[in-house]
């Protein structure tokens, strides 16, 4: 008798996390903090993505703030090799400038570089519109070396 041996199926490994959090300072921070530990519990480096998931999170809170509506934290891993955060409000209206657009604050200035560090430490990022009136600030991370 004779058997077919087959290779085994590659298995496309894909995990996601989403969460409503509350436009506030705390809901900034747990942000972060849920990052570090899904990340964790999954067994990738979450240091690189925790300060990008922190400066997503602030921009969300400062500039995409309504009252009674949260923001939503999205991190999905791609086949193991890819990391995407997003960041998503209900200020479809106030986009900020996308990679080409970023400008760089003055010495004296005390804010404005949260898209400028994720711009150093991101792979990828840019914005999204939708659905109205959402957006979603994007940013992903290549994890295979």
């Amino acid at each position: 008798m004779n058997q077919e041996i087959g290779l085994p199926q590659r298995t496309v490994l894909s995990r996601t996390f989403t969460v409503l959090l509350s436009p506030t300072r705390r809901g900034a921070r747990l942000a972060r903090l849920l990052t570090t530990a899904h990340l964790g519990e999954w067994g990738l480096p979450s240091g690189t993505a925790a300060q990008i998931v922190a400066e997503l999170a602030a921009n969300a809170l400062v500039h995409g703030c309504v009252p009674g509506r949260d923001f939503r934290l999205g991190l999905t891993v791609h086949s193991g090799a890819l990391l995407r955060i997003e960041v998503s409000d209900a200020r479809g209206e106030c986009l900020p400038p996308g990679p080409a657009g970023l400008a760089i604050p003055g010495d004296d200035c005390e804010s404005g570089r949260g898209l400028l560090i994720v711009e150093a430490l991101a792979d990828r990022w840019g914005v999204s519109s939708g659905p109205f009136p959402r957006k979603t600030v994007w940013a992903e991370l290549d994890l295979a070396p």
